[in-house]
This record gives C-alpha cells, sequence and structure tokens, in this order.
C-alpha cells in the first residue's frame, strides 16, 4: 500500500475527484490511502488566515511558512515520509518516469500551492521534490496534485484489471503509443487497419512499433534521443 496526504489551502477541491474511477477501486481494494489536510486546521492565526503579502511588494498573496511547517510537522511525527511533493509552475517536469519510481514509495507528502506560491523557506527546508504539469500557471496545486495521484496509483499492482495495459501506455518506453482501434470494424466506411486484424502477433508488434515512432516524430521530437 502506498499513502498520500495532500495539504491543500480548498480541500473541497479535491474529496470529489479522488473518489472514482482507478483511483477509488485502489482505495477499495486497500492498494492506497489518501488522506486530504485542511491547511487551515494548522494555523495559528485567530482569524484562520493562511497568506500574507510578499515581501518586496510584489501583487498578489503567499501562502505562510507557519501553517505549512506545523502540518508537515504533525504528519511526520507519525509516520517518515519517502518525498514530501510540492506542486509548483517552475518544478521539474512530472514524467512517467517521475510516476513509475513514486509508484515504489510507501508515504508521500503532497503540498498543493496557491496564490503566489509559499514561502520560500519551506521549499529549502521542507520540500524533496517539486513538479511542474506544464508551462501554465493554474489558480492552486490542487489539478496538478490530483494528476499526480492519479499517474501513480494506476500504476499499484491490481489497480488496473491488465496490469499490461499500463505498461503499454504512452512514454512507458519514451514513445507515444500507437492508434488504437475497437469494434466494429467498419465505421461509417472508416475501416481498422488489415494488419491488427491479421491475427499475427509479429505483425502488429512491427506495425504499432512503426505507428509509435512516426507519432512520436511529429508530435513530440524532443522525446526521441538523438543517434
Amino acid at each position: 500500500m502506498i499513502r498520500f496526504d495532500i495539504i491543500s489551502a480548498v480541500p473541497a477541491l479535491l474529496s470529489g475527484p479522488l473518489d472514482h474511477s482507478i483511483v477509488k477501486r485502489a482505495k477499495d481494494k486497500n492498494l492506497v490511502d489518501i488522506r486530504i489536510h485542511d491547511l487551515r486546521s494548522f494555523t495559528s492565526d485567530k482569524h484562520l488566515k493562511i497568506d500574507d503579502y510578499p515581501y518586496g511588494g510584489d501583487p498578489g498573496m503567499v501562502l505562510s511558512p507557519q501553517p505549512i511547517f506545523d502540518c508537515i510537522k504533525h504528519l511526520c511525527e507519525q509516520r517518515s515520509y519517502d518525498e514530501i511533493i510540492f506542486t509548483a509552475p517552475d518544478g521539474i517536469p512530472f514524467t512517467q518516469k517521475e510516476a513509475n519510481t513514486l509508484s515504489l514509495k510507501k508515504n508521500v507528502i503532497v503540498l498543493c500551492g496557491h496564490y503566489k506560491g509559499i514561502d520560500q523557506r519551506i521549499r529549502e527546508h521542507l520540500i524533496t521534490k517539486e513538479y511542474s504539469i506544464g508551462d501554465v500557471v493554474l489558480s492552486g496545486g490542487e489539478l496538478p496534485a490530483m494528476m499526480i495521484v492519479d499517474a501513480i496509483v494506476r500504476l499499484l499492482p491490481g489497480a488496473i484489471g491488465d496490469a499490461g495495459s499500463a505498461l503499454n501506455d504512452s512514454f512507458q518506453d519514451g514513445l507515444l503509443e500507437a492508434p488504437v482501434y475497437t469494434r466494429p470494424a467498419d465505421f461509417n466506411g472508416w475501416l481498422v487497419p488489415d494488419v491488427l486484424r491479421s491475427g499475427d502477433p509479429k505483425k502488429i508488434k512491427a506495425w504499432q512499433d512503426e505507428q509509435s515512432i512516426e507519432k512520436t516524430k511529429s508530435r513530440r521530437k524532443d522525446l526521441l534521443k538523438d543517434d
């Protein structure tokens, strides 16, 4: 089992999406334990304030260090964590390789950013990994946190019906996945490629490999290693 402790300034954003589909089935099978923590429960401010103006006079608000520190301290007093992750636009890209590595961990904290982010001292002294899910700024880190958790959970043995399916996904071998088709073979005159109906595993694999390479060349040349 892997345990996720997700810290959020807006925890209501997380509860619903993490209670459906593959993640819910994994929870029902006791493959994953997901706990959501409201940052406001750890603030010492009598008005439950968790943010303040940034030094330097820039616009916007920054999550204060005190509630984050106290929440993480509280969690770490109960168990040892393999990683303390912060979701941020300036983090390293969250890739399939990172998901594969994290799926082998036991206890993980995910801290969701909000407003202009969090006090830099928390990042320097408590955070072990910082991930971005793309070159875009969102209202908060809850969506990236859900994406990270989902990507990891689906890799856990028993989380999906066919374990081999996850191994054939895009990025697992550094390439995009080949096109996939299902019945009927003829839909509106659009036909499934003959090779996929040939029953010849070698020909099918060769076709899939070729399609995967061509798609990657066309859409994500950055994934291809230089010869």
